[in-house]
């Protein structure tokens, strides 16, 4: 199926579709790529729904820690299923059109859930601060009612603003190509196609990302100042080794997730390249959902136990 690559500014309204590029630029790898992203899909959905189904049903993991850890899981779950089938699809097809509608709808949900990702980071940072910092007071802080309405805020929060700026974007007229060159509706690659001043979308861009990437993040910063003072003071080595390996995984994440869309997002416009945009996403988006379990089950012992205990019933 032919598309044409440019639409005239007379023939505005004809657009309907943008083509997802994806990994067009090596056409020998189609087949690979399909079978090498089907299989990180499938292990995305068992890893994660097996962590999200532990901290449900083993006694010994009901805590708000985690709490946290099944919802992040659950939240990976649906993140990655908002691009990957997409892109499967696409390289099992090479028929690579998107609708107007269904990209706005992937945009939205892509940074919703993008912006969750990262208030959730926070609220769990924020638990093993009280966790360290104020152990006498967890039980009455973090009781469950809290916890429900930091995970239930993590997810509300962006909804309004990423409505409105996805709103804003695709009421911009198009009438260049139609070429989306990413795999799924990212910010930058679909402004690049809009046609007259974009400024005031690039500052909202900027906006948002400041607002739902770089302030939870300070938060987070802020929590684990407060966490490693509250551990070097512990009298005991022993003591101060738990308690650091009770947040050692958790900020391997968040060094990851953090370090990769701070980049994508607040990178110098002329830094900005096609090329780069698609690995720092396929890190922030799937690779990191990938690797996630396998840090927190493997440098975690109450998780391991769990899993153990699950594989041999």
């Amino acid at each position: 199926m032919k598309h044409p690559e440019k639409i005239t500014e007379e023939n505005l309204t004809a657009l309907m579709e943008f083509i997802l590029l994806g990994f067009v630029e090596v056409p020998h790898l189609q087949g690979f790529l399909f079978g090498l992203f089907l299989i990180i899909y499938i292990i995305i959905l068992i890893s994660n729904g097996t962590i999200f189904l532990i901290t449900k049903l083993d006694p010994a993991l009901q805590s708000p820690m985690y709490f946290f850890l099944g919802s992040f899981s659950f939240l990976e779950i649906c993140y990655v299923s908002v691009t990957l089938p997409r892109m499967l699809t696409n390289l099992w097809t090479q028929r690579r059109a998107i609708s107007f509608v269904a990209c706005a709808t992937q945009m939205f949900w892509v940074h919703m859930m993008g912006a969750t990702e990262c208030f959730l980071l926070a609220v769990m940072a924020y638990d093993r601060y009280v966790a360290i910092c104020n152990p006498l007071h967890y039980p009455l802080v973090m009781n469950h009612k809290v916890c429900v309405q930091l995970v239930a805020g993590s997810w509300v929060s962006a909804v309004p603003v990423q409505i409105g700026q996805t709103f804003q974007i695709f009421s911009l007229p198009f009438c260049g190509s139609n070429l989306i060159n990413h795999f799924f509706c990212d910010i930058p690659p679909v402004l690049k196609l809009t046609c007259g001043n974009t400024s005031v979308n690039e500052m909202m861009v900027y906006i948002a990302a400041v607002l739902f990437v770089m302030v939870p993040f300070l938060l987070i910063l802020l929590s684990y100042g407060k966490i490693i003072s509250t551990i070097l003071k512990l009298p005991s080595t022993r003591g101060q080794a738990k308690a650091f390996s009770t947040c050692s995984s958790h900020l391997i994440v968040v060094a990851l997730f953090f370090g990769s869309t701070i980049i994508t997002y607040l990178r110098p416009k002329t830094q900005d390249s096609a090329g780069t945009g698609k690995v720092l996403s396929l890190f922030y988006t799937i690779i990191i959902p990938l690797f996630n379990p396998m840090i927190y089950s493997l440098r975690n012992k109450d998780v391991i136990m769990a899993l153990q205990k699950l594989l041999c019933k």
